[in-house]
């Protein structure tokens, strides 16, 4: 066997140097191509799953004017409150980015959770509108449905967070410039709760 490699000449082995090296590089080009393909489809799940949590903040966005024109024809003394939740509502409206979105939409969820609890204690005869009834009825079923579709966008968050991470896809998720993107989670213990519209 020595007698066999030492007979190579170095052409030889500069042929078998050249074809180990190609054979290395395509499969570091091949793992890198895997790696790249995982990463796109991370993000693009986080991003659908984004989109999901956008349609059920729009529909709850389109319904605050409505349930804040029937509670103000009962509620004429709860004025800041009204003033505060059409504020946030402009503030979501204005937000560039996820991460401004989030936030703005805690201060919202939070001040339609005082605006609902207030004004159906101070005001009982509101709980026989039928408007409002309708109205919370539809904020209920939209809250419930953004409470899945936080977590599965949370869910997408920490397998994209996860992904870009660890290693080896670390070192392709720096080429592709991704950044760690934000939980929506809520920070109080009173933001956490759906607005009150039990009867």
């Amino acid at each position: 066997m020595e007698s066999l490699l030492s007979a190579l000449s170095p052409t030889v082995w500069i042929i078998i140097a050249v074809v180990a090296l190609v054979v290395i590089i395509v499969i570091c080009f091949a793992v890198y191509i895997g790696l790249k393909n995982k990463l796109i489809r991370i993000v693009n799940s986080t991003e659908e799953s984004w989109s999901t949590i956008d349609v059920y903040l729009k529909k709850r966005f389109d319904l605050i004017p409505n349930l804040v024109a029937t509670v103000k024809g009962y509620a004429k003394h709860e004025e800041e409150t009204f003033v505060k939740v059409t504020s946030l509502r402009s503030k979501v409206s204005e937000a560039a980015t996820p991460e401004q979105r989030i936030e703005a939409e805690k201060q919202l969820t939070s001040a339609l959770t005082t605006l609902m609890n207030v004004t159906v204690e101070r005001y009982p005869d509101l709980k026989a509108n039928q408007n409002f009834l309708d109205l919370s009825a539809q904020l209920k079923s939209i809250e419930t449905d953004l409470v899945q579709a936080r977590k599965y966008y949370n869910g997408n968050v920490r397998r994209y967070n996860d992904a870009i991470a660890l290693f080896p896809t670390s070192i392709v998720a720096r080429k592709m410039r991704l950044d760690k993107k934000p939980y929506f989670e809520l920070d109080s213990a009173e933001e956490r709760k759906a607005p009150t519209v039990e009867f």
